[in-house]
C-alpha cells in the first residue's frame, strides 16, 4: 500500500484497524529501508545472544554485575522483537493495516519492556553502587537470591501498571483519523487521533512515566553521585580509573535511553511532531539497543577476555 493509497481510506464509525503511515512518504527508499533494519535487527540479535553466550559460558563472569548485563541483553532482544519485525514487514508486503486488537498488543508489550528496562537500568546502578561504595559487603547485599529477586521484579513490575494504561488508551474513541503517523503504535501518534479532550488520559501518561521512568531514573542518579563521591577518594589515579571503568559503560547506556525517551514521552501533545517522534522513537528503540553490545564489550576488559577464550576454543 503507498502513500496515495493510505489516503483514500475512508474513515468509519468503529475503529476496527489503524494503518501505520511508517516510511510510506519516502516511497524511492523502501527497499533501501528494508536492508538497513534488516541488518540492523541482525546485529542486535548476534549481539546481544553472543553477550548472553559469554556471560553463561565463561566462570569469571559469574558474578551479579555480568548476571544483570545478561538479564538486560535478553531485554534488548526482545525490546526491538517488538517493533523492527512489524516495521520489516510493513514496508516489505507494503501492507501497513494493523487491527486495533495487534496495535494495543503491541504497545502494551512495547511499554511492559520499556519499563522493564528503566527497573534493569535502576538496578544494575545500585549494583554498581554496593560494588565501589561497600565493597567489603557486596558478596552479603548482591547474593544470588538477591539478585534473582531483583532480576524478577525488573521483568514483572511494569506488567499490572501498563496492561492498565493501555486499556485506558484504547478505551478513547478516534475519530479524527485512522493513520498513525507513525512506524509502531506509541502513546503519542495514538492520543492524537483521539476524539474531545485527552487531557487526563495526557496526565495519566504523565504520572505513569514519573512512577516507573522517573523514580528509577532518580534512584539511578543517586547511586552515581554517591559512586562518583567515592571514586574521588581514592587515592590513586589508577584505582579511580579501573572503579570509573567498572560503571562508566552502564552510565552511557542510561543516557542515551532516558535523553530520547524523556524528550519523546514528557513532552505537551501540542509540541509532538510526526518527524520528531519518528526520529526520537529510531534513536531508543533501534539505535541505543543495537550499541549496547558493543559499549559493554569493547568496554569491559573481562567481557572481550571471555570472547578470546571462546574463540580460541573454537
Amino acid at each position: 500500500m503507498n502513500h496515495e493509497e493510505l489516503e483514500s481510506i475512508n474513515n468509519d464509525s468503529t475503529v476496527m484497524q489503524f494503518v501505520l503511515i511508517g516510511f510510506s512518504d519516502l516511497p524511492n527508499l523502501q527497499g533501501f529501508l528494508f536492508a538497513v533494519f534488516s541488518v540492523v535487527y541482525i546485529i542486535i540479535l548476534i549481539g546481544n545472544f553472543l553477550i548472553i553466550i559469554i556471560i553463561s559460558m565463561d566462570q569469571t563472569l559469574q558474578k551479579p554485575m555480568y548476571f544483570f548485563l545478561a538479564n538486560f541483553s535478553s531485554l534488548e532482544i526482545c525490546y526491538v522483537s517488538v517493533t523492527v519485525p512489524r516495521i520489516l514487514f510493513n514496508i516489505g508486503m507494503q501492507n501497513r493495516n494493523i487491527s486495533l486488537m495487534s496495535c494495543a498488543t503491541q504497545l502494551c508489550f512495547f511499554l511492559v519492556f520499556g519499563t522493564t528496562e528503566c527497573l534493569l537500568l535502576a538496578v544494575m546502578s545500585y549494583d554498581r553502587y554496593v560494588a565501589i561504595c561497600n565493597p567489603l559487603h557486596y558478596p552479603l547485599v548482591m547474593s544470588p537470591t538477591k539478585c534473582t529477586h531483583l532480576a524478577v521484579v525488573s521483568w514483572l513490575g511494569g506488567i499490572p501498571v501498563q496492561i492498565g494504561q493501555t486499556c485506558q488508551i484504547f478505551s478513547m474513541s478516534f475519530c479524527n483519523s485512522y493513520k498513525i503517523n507513525h512506524f509502531f503504535c506509541d502513546i503519542p501518534p495514538i492520543l492524537k487521533l483521539a476524539c474531545g479532550n485527552t487531557s487526563v488520559h495526557e496526565l495519566s501518561v504523565y504520572v505513569v512515566v514519573m512512577a516507573v521512568a522517573a523514580f528509577p531514573f532518580i534512584l539511578v542518579l543517586i547511586s552515581y553521585s554517591k559512586i562518583i563521591t567515592t571514586i574521588l577518594r581514592l587515592p590513586t589515579s589508577k584505582g579511580r580509573g579501573k572503579a570509573f571503568s567498572t560503571c562508566s559503560s552502564h552510565l552511557l547506556v542510561v543516557l542515551l535511553f532516558y535523553g530520547s525517551a524523556t524528550v519523546t514521552y514528557l513532552r505537551p501533545k501540542s509540541m509532538h511532531s510526526p518527524g520528531t517522534d519518528k526520529l526520537l522513537s529510531l534513536f531508543y528503540t533501534i539505535v541505543t539497543p543495537m550499541f549496547n553490545p558493543l559499549i559493554y564489550s569493547l568496554r569491559n576488559k573481562e567481557v572481550i577476555a571471555a570472547l578470546r577464550k571462546v574463540i580460541l576454543k573454537k
